[in-house]
């Protein structure tokens, strides 16, 4: 394809040509700038028309709101989604497609937008369209659009080019002096460059032709470091930046030579065994595709092998030499463009050119669409570290060390390889114990379920014919060799986990028999679920991200709720990246993906609640039977060959719409304040974490939270269904006052603000349930700060709400962007047409007509209250009168929150803000008397107005207050903090009347 040239910036914008004008800059941006031959447009052009009333009702939402950017967006989303699901199955079609091929990164390029934020839009745009992509290109629309696994490839190897940039600049200098002293300057650092190169693209060859589809993180970086091992042993030694006489950075084998792998595993965290594996496939393709001859690195002759065990190691005569490393570029080039053909729309290559034009300055979280934008600097798809510091100097001392992303991988793959790797993968002694005393023996039924779901989750290929080699079946082989590894892996740790569950809750319970819970077949799946999401969470493979085990298992997100913080009771030297990663799927369960649509959690809502049956029942909310196991089997073995078919997620009413992926949060009680992921608030984690200290045993008993919703409790007056809701909500509280208390500090609200909305919330959850059903708990919460501001006559926009939201560690553009409403209502069916629109249209249309009676009631004392502002009775909802609805959680008081002051807010420097004291609060608040309802005019994007900005900071400057002390972070040594020292240093606001919190001596800290 010729090179493609940037469209026209200077076009007018859509809302003043129309929709005709539009259209022909489409067609323009197809056929003129992608070569897009006939039939290609005029299936764009279909997709473009049908989607163009949605475009022009958005545009103003997408990227800095400019209708010329807004239009490159959406362009780019159109092409994208139709490349992706208009694949052709046929030869001959499939042979003309891959001629006149565009890639997403030649759209981006044509577009001049970058990868992060294209990835950073691309939720709104598939939450709007998804019904049309539905009805054009069938059910499974989203499974083969692959968007989330793309986001995830691209932070992959965004890490991994960092990783391997720092590792190859610590090992190697770019240039050198040559022996007669003269400058060989120029030279050198032209052959060192090419040899970075030459380093990167053979690792892109390992990608394409020996790690296939299962390209995990841990995997790669073991090709990394095969790729170093090569480059040292051919790379001349007078270009390294190190001495192999270095005791502390190298391995020595008989205290004379160097074990050059031993020693890169070392510093790396990487396996041993694996590494000398992946060596081994790398120098067959350096054989394969560079055509180099091997040879036995004893017969190295140059001197680069001088002190270097060469046992085990091969040596290629020419390789990495002067003379021949442009023409071998030239076939990795060619290798990886034939591969770049047939799939791919990442040029892979764009990471060692340092095209951030293309790339995007500011970074994503794998997987997660939390993007950074100006608000968040670069954060790891699971690592709870963001500061980039080099993980390459092992000379130093492993304390002072600060992690990356790619070493917390690796050393969370040590302790899998090395805690759970070495157990047995039969049920132990006392697991058995704990089996045969059921009322039968169950042991063969946990085996073989193990089995069964195991292999569902981690599939074989199918088994490669012998008589034929083939680059294809090789992988396939590497594949089985994989899944196999992993599901060894999963199956000890569920194995391993469940004794520990067992034994705690025969301590419940005063005996062995654990009929229920281990003929449970949900409980055991769970189980299963979560062994096996440490597993690929791990690994961090770019396939089989969240919520994959829970589709694959049968299970639903409310199911899993249930086990996670048991399992991390239970699991007590469960790294701590790995309880983050429950910890935040945890977080993501609360906050939507359990009121979405076939939550089990309704099954057991209809018997907690039973005024809301016909609600959801009209909604369509109720789970489907879990499948059987025989159901799984039989859809493994037909699948055989390639990854199981994921079962659709309906997109019908609920379809939260973004990209699913973890983001990484710790709600461990002595985490608060070490480093941590950009998405973690450290309230968040004591509040979470706080109930998790008295004991180390289950309560209330695993057996009543797997039970029939109408089976009785044993020993409470209720339902277990209605124990499973009540504990469900109680969380959903807590979740919700974390983040109340976060919205209150960074907008310096009284406390009485923070404890009208908090009361407000509880009673919604109570007593207007049904606002949740299909919605995100930060949709009610926003809300819910807007209508407590009109009833106190504070002046609040929703503007100011949104602008502050978007600053939370755990905002969502799609959050305010996108709310499902119920087309099917009377109310909305003269309307757009939308099933999900912004959050001031929900306000205005369903919250507001369902809440105003409990705004009304909450109202302060000298506000009055105006009967023409109550709701009429044909407005409720099925819910009827604010009187809470039978077995409701009794609204409380604000819990006690501990105050985490001073929290630092830099990824990157040691910068840390204290919240302002309440007393200075209400100095800040001015009021004012509006209408419960939110003004048209009042945008939901982030915009401040630059005036407002300066008139802030100059009065804060010109003030006259004297600040008392300054801070020294000179001398502070900057890790952990120990948790004696947190705990020490918390401190309680309520119970205080709103006072802050003063220094021991009773000086005030001052705060800005």
């Amino acid at each position: 394809m010729e090179d493609l040239q940037p469209i026209n910036p200077n076009t007018d914008s859509p809302t003043e040509t129309g929709a005709t004008t539009i259209e022909a800059r489409f067609s323009d941006f197809c056929k003129g700038r992608l070569t897009m031959d006939d039939n290609a447009l005029e299936e764009a052009m279909k997709l473009f028309n049908q989607s163009k009333h949605l475009f022009m009702t958005n545009a103003s939402a997408l990227g800095s709101g400019t209708p010329e950017e807004a239009e490159h967006y959406w362009f780019a989303f159109i092409l994208f989604s139709m490349k992706r699901l208009s694949k052709k199955n046929d030869g001959e079609d499939a042979a003309k497609s891959s001629e006149n091929s565009f890639k997403l990164y030649q759209i981006l390029r044509v577009a001049k937008l970058n990868f992060v934020d294209f990835f950073k839009e691309l939720p709104q745009f598939i939450v709007k369209t998804g019904p049309i992509l539905s009805n054009l290109y069938g059910s499974d629309w989203e499974t083969r659009l692959q968007a989330k696994e793309l986001q995830a490839n691209f932070v992959h190897l965004s890490l991994l080019s960092k990783f391997y940039k720092r590792a190859f600049k610590t090992l190697f200098k770019a240039t050198h002096e040559n022996v007669e002293g003269q400058s060989a300057v120029a030279n050198s650092a032209d052959y060192i460059s090419n040899c970075h190169r030459f380093g990167w693209m053979l690792f892109l060859a390992l990608r394409v032709h020996a790690f296939s589809r299962f390209k995990d993180l841990v995997t790669c970086t073991n090709g990394l470091v095969s790729i170093l091992a090569i480059l040292i042993i051919h790379i001349p030694a007078r270009f390294r930046n190190f001495s192999m006489s270095d005791s502390s950075r190298f391995v020595k084998k008989d205290d004379k030579v160097v074990d050059l792998l031993a020693s890169l595993c070392n510093m790396y965290e990487t396996s041993e065994d694996e590494l000398r594996k992946t060596v081994v496939r790398t120098n067959i393709v350096v054989e394969e595709i560079l055509k180099k001859d091997p040879s036995m690195a004893s017969e190295c002759t140059n001197g680069n092998l001088d002190n270097i065990d060469t046992d085990d190691l091969t040596y290629f005569q020419d390789l990495l030499e002067e003379q021949s490393l442009s023409s071998d570029l030239d076939v990795l080039e060619k290798d990886y463009d034939d591969a770049m053909l047939l799939e791919g729309e990442l040029d892979e290559r764009l990471f060692i050119n340092d095209e951030e034009s293309l790339l995007g300055s500011s970074s994503l979280s794998g997987g997660a669409i939390n993007m950074t934008g100006t608000k968040r600097k670069v954060d790891s798809m699971t690592s709870p570290t963001k500061t980039i510091t080099s993980p390459l100097s092992p000379y130093k001392s492993p304390s002072k060390m600060i992690s990356t992303p790619v070493s917390t991988a690796m050393t969370t793959a040590k302790w899998l390889r090395t805690v759970v790797s070495p157990l047995s993968s039969f049920p132990s002694v006392d697991l058995t114990r704990f089996l045969q005393s059921c009322d039968k023996d169950v042991t063969s039924d946990v085996i073989k379920r193990a089995r069964i779901i195991l292999e569902a989750i981690f599939p074989s290929s199918g088994i490669p014919d012998r008589t034929i080699i083939s680059n294809t079946q090789t992988t396939n082989l590497m594949d089985n060799i994989w899944a196999e590894q992993r599901r060894l892996e999963a199956l000890k740790l569920y194995y391993r986990v469940l004794h520990a569950m067992c034994k705690a809750e025969s301590q419940i319970l005063h005996g062995n028999n654990l009929t229920s819970l281990l003929t449970n077949e949900r409980f055991h799946r769970c189980m299963l679920a979560c062994s096996a999401e440490l597993v690929l969470a791990t690994h961090k493979t770019v396939t089989m991200l969240f919520p994959a085990v829970l589709e694959r298992t049968g299970i639903t997100a409310f199911d899993l709720s249930k086990v996670i913080e048991s399992f991390i009771r239970h699991e007590e030297p469960l790294p701590r990246e790995l309880r983050r990663h429950l910890n935040s799927l945890e977080e993501r369960l609360l906050e939507s993906m359990v009121w979405e649509k076939g939550s089990s959690m309704y099954n057991s809502l209809t018997i907690a609640r039973p005024n809301l049956s016909n609600e959801i029942n009209r909604l369509g909310l109720l789970a489907d039977p879990m499948p059987s196991l025989d159901a799984i089997a039989l859809q493994c073995n037909m699948s055989c060959g390639g990854l199981p078919p994921v079962p659709k997620r309906d997109t019908s009413p609920g379809k939260s719409g973004e990209i699913r992926s973890p983001k990484r949060v710790c709600n461990e009680y002595r985490s608060v304040l070490v480093e941590r992921n950009s998405f973690t608030s450290p309230v968040k984690d004591r509040l979470l974490g706080i109930n998790n200290l008295k004991s180390k045993i289950l309560s209330p008993a695993l057996q009543s939270a797997f039970a029939s919703p109408t089976r009785p409790h044993p020993t409470r007056g209720e339902t277990c269904g209605e124990t499973a809701v009540n504990l469900f909500f109680s969380k959903i509280v807590k979740l919700a006052a974390v983040r109340i208390n976060g919205m209150v500090e960074r907008m310096q609200l009284t406390q009485q603000i923070r404890e009208r909305v908090y009361c407000l919330f509880q009673q919604i959850l109570g007593q207007r349930t049904s606002l949740f059903f299909n919605r995100h708990i930060d949709q009610i919460i926003l809300c819910c700060f807007y209508g407590v501001a009109k009833i106190s006559q504070l002046s609040l926009t929703f503007k100011e709400i949104i602008f502050n939201y978007r600053k939370q560690p755990h905002c969502k553009p799609q959050v305010f962007r996108a709310v499902f409403v119920d087309d099917r209502s009377s109310s909305r069916r003269s309307k757009t047409g939308q099933d999900h629109v912004d959050i001031i249209m929900f306000y205005n249309e369903v919250f507001i007509p369902s809440v105003k009676p409990l705004l009304v009631e909450l109202a302060p004392s000298n506000v009055p209250k105006n009967p023409n502002n109550q709701v009429s009775d044909s407005n409720k909802k099925d819910e009827s009168g604010p009187c809470p609805c039978p077995g409701s959680p009794k609204v409380s008081s604000f819990p006690s929150l501990p105050d985490m002051s001073p929290k630092k807010v830099s990824a990157v420097h040691n910068v840390y803000v204290s919240p302002l004291r309440s007393t200075k609060m209400d100095a800040l608040i001015s009021h004012g008397s509006k209408s419960y309802y939110a003004c048209v005019g009042e945008s939901t994007h982030a915009y401040q107005s630059p005036s407002k900005d300066l008139t802030a900071i100059n009065n804060r400057l010109n003030g006259t207050r004297k600040v008392r002390g300054s801070l020294n972070f000179d001398e502070v040594d900057v890790g952990l903090v120990s948790d004696s020292l947190v705990t020490q240093s918390l401190y309680l606001q309520n119970g205080q009347n709103g006072k802050g919190p003063s220094s021991s001596s009773g000086q005030e800290l001052k705060t800005e």
